[in-house]
Parts: C-alpha cells; structure tokens; sequence
C-alpha cells in the first residue's frame, strides 16, 4: 500500500509530471537520430524496403514481448482476449504498426533526422482535422483551425529548401506523411477497441500482431547480408526496444492520473527534440533559420490543438497518446 501510495505520488506531483512527460518526448524525439544511426551500423542500403521491414518488426516485437510480460507480472487476467476481438486487434496492429512503421522507417531513409522528425508530428494534426468529420460534438473551432494552420505552415516550412523552393521526395517526406495518415487512422480504431480492453494488453497484442505480419512478409525476401549486426548495432536495437516500451509505460501512467489534455501540451517537445539531437549527433545536419522557424510553428500548433476543448475530444486525446 505503501509502495503504491509512494508512486502514485510521483505521477500526480505537477512537477514530476512535467518531468516525466519531457522525458518521454525526450524519449520519442531521440529515435530519428538513433534509427539513422542503426541504418548505418547495419549496412542497410537505402532503398532496401525489405531490410527495414524485418528491421522494424524485430523492434517492434521485443517491445510487446517486454510489454506482455510487463502485463502478464502486474495483472495477467487483462492479457486475456475473446475471440471475437482477434480481428479487431489484428487490423488495428496492421494499421498502427505495419503500415505506419513501413511508411516511417523507409521514409526515415530517405531525408534527414531533423525534417523527419517535424513531419512526423503531422499525425496530431490529421486527428484533429479528421475528428470533425467522425464525431459530431468533436467540431473544429478557431482554436483548431489556427492549431492546423500554424502546425502545417511548419511542416511546409520544413520542407523549403535553400534555394527557396519546396524539396519534396514522395518515398521520404511523402512516406513520412502517410505514416501521419496512418497513425490518425489506427487511433480511432484504438479508441474503439480500448474500451474494452486494458491500454497495455491492447497495445502489446496489436504490436504483436503488426510486428508478426512485418517479420513474415519481410524475411523470406531478405538479403543474406542486408543487415549486418554488430555490438553496436544490438545495442542500438535495444535502446530503440527501451524507448519505445518505456515512454509508453510511463506516459500511460501519466494519462491514467492526470487529464489527457494538461499532458498532451507536452508532445510538442518531441519534433524539438527529435530536430535538435539530429543536427547534434547526425553528421551533415545543421540546424538553420528555416528549421528553427518550422519547429516554432509545429509547437505553437500542437500546443494550441492540445488546449482545453471538449469533454469528447480529451478522452479521444488520451487514446492518440498511448500509441506512440
């Protein structure tokens, strides 16, 4: 009771709060920069689709095992799934991890940490823009709308090259769009389902899901020497495994104590964070004035669709949150 009462503290304390919460998008901005890495240190050729799929299965894979077990040692009765839910969930791990994934590692390959990582916060906004058209008391207002505007303003911002024109490669910042697209879709089918099921059960068993389709369809076409792992290559693998299970643990337990929306303010950090640790760590990336003012944008949008709206749009928030 203790231990519990000790904990709880530490999720409900405002300051702990936003701590956890910048370091989970801290978390989430740090994977553009390492997948970069990982290509590298694999020897992954570029326009390779197989090797990324095989790659982002495996990833993915060890991430719902951990949370499985995760589950299995903390409340194994919610691991527990009717039949009836098995489409469902298989068509949500098809949507939020293989289609959504494929699109992301594969246009990840194809343009920089720094664009990628504002493109891809083009998710948030596409929830909001669809929501309006899937739930009736879940309108746009201005707030939305300015949210929208500013947070694409920045992406299209992003992609202005130097010499004044839009840069624009339909297999990397095109990929990166529709795995956005993806993503938004595979939150209201998420939605759906969680009411019903345990957030951690649900997530595990459709990465379960996403990640087996990606590891039967990649494999048998994969180059004996596509990927190349060496010490430092796992050792990438299992922080991109830690990342991602451990944001996404600690997130949801933020969400189950804390309004979605007060945490949510904080998901602007990521496409910062993920921009600034690529020009820090990737070499050839700079950050420059064009950068700097589409970060501003997609913060300023993502924090103003994040603001207090209606009651249907928080608990549709909280859903969109746990699938990251």
């Amino acid at each position: 009771m203790k231990q519990q009462k000790y904990s709880t503290y530490f999720l409900t304390n405002k300051y702990w709060v936003i701590a956890i919460a910048v370091f989970c998008s801290i978390l989430w901005g740090s994977a553009f920069p390492v997948l970069k890495f990982s290509y590298a240190e694999l020897g992954m050729s570029g326009d390779d689709l197989t090797a990324k799929i095989v790659f982002a299965g495996m990833r993915f894979m060890m991430a719902a095992l951990l949370l499985l077990f995760v589950m299995f040692m903390i409340d194994r009765k919610a691991l527990k799934i009717h039949w009836r839910q098995l489409p469902a969930i298989v068509s949500l791990g098809l949507l939020s991890t293989s289609l959504q994934y494929f699109f992301f590692y594969n246009g990840l390959a194809h343009t920089s940490g720094m664009k990628a990582a504002i493109l891809n916060s083009s998710g948030t906004f596409f929830i909001v823009f669809l929501a309006h058209f899937v739930y009736s008391d879940d309108r746009l207002d201005w707030r939305k709308v300015f949210g929208l505007t500013t947070g694409f303003g920045g992406i299209m911002l992003a992609n202005w090259g130097q010499d004044a024109s839009l840069s624009f490669s339909f297999f990397g910042e095109g990929f990166m769009l529709l795995s956005g697209v993806a993503s938004a879709l595979g939150t209201f089918l998420s939605k759906r389902l969680s009411a019903n099921m345990h957030p951690f059960a649900l997530t595990g068993w459709q990465m379960f899901a996403g990640s087996l389709f990606m590891l039967i369809i990649g494999l048998p076409g994969l180059e004996p020497n596509a990927m190349t792992f060496t010490p430092k290559a796992w050792g990438l693998l299992a922080y991109a495994v830690f990342l991602s299970a451990a944001a996404f643990a600690l997130w949801t337990s933020l969400l189950k104590y804390n309004k979605a929306g007060e945490v949510a303010l904080y998901r602007f950090i990521i496409p910062v964070s993920g921009t600034i640790l690529s020009a820090m760590f990737i070499p050839g990336e700079h950050l420059t004035l064009h950068t700097l003012g589409a970060l501003l944008l997609v913060a300023a949008g993502i924090t103003a669709v994040n603001q207090k709206g209606r009651g249907r749009w928080q608990l549709f928030k909280k859903q969109r949150q746990i699938y990251r």
